[in-house]
């Protein structure tokens, strides 16, 4: 029997992914440096391909996933618009995606220490996840 962890685990790096893959998406087109596009498309195309990972996993489990949080979301889309109309640069993107990333990190390791008893193929997709928003943070760091 499948625990109910593994599932909520799955659910929550949905919701991240989908969160993440949006934030990238707000700020593409404000983008100004050619490195720190190729840098966003990239980590764009990874969080997808685990996505795609992750609802197999949630398919098997015959889950829907879920959406990010209405508030959350409506308040990242706030901050990210308001910043970027008072200043447009890539270091204010870089700013916006360093606190996103840290944010996810923080969430997806509060959920795998939540929900321990789901299985090692959920725990594997958080982890990678959580690395992969590590990797985007720290490519960010000469933008800022």
């Amino acid at each position: 029997m499948i625990s109910p962890d593994t599932i909520k685990l799955l659910r929550e790096c949905d919701a991240g992914i989908k969160m993440g893959v949006s934030s990238i998406d707000e700020v593409l087109g404000y983008v100004h440096a050619a490195k720190m596009k190729k840098i966003l498309i990239e980590c764009k195309e990874e969080h997808n391909a685990i996505k795609q990972e992750i609802q197999k996993l949630l398919d098997e489990y015959h889950d829907d996933g879920k959406d990010p949080n209405p508030i959350a979301k409506g308040m990242s889309w706030i901050k990210t618009n308001v910043k970027l109309i008072v200043d447009e640069s890539d270091n204010t993107i870089a700013e916006l995606m360093t606190d996103g990333c840290n944010m996810g990190v923080k969430s997806l390791n509060k959920y795998l220490n939540e929900y321990k008893a789901a299985d090692d193929r959920a725990k594997d997709k958080t982890k990678r996840l959580i690395e992969l928003e590590k990797k985007l943070c720290e490519q960010m760091h000469p933008f800022l």
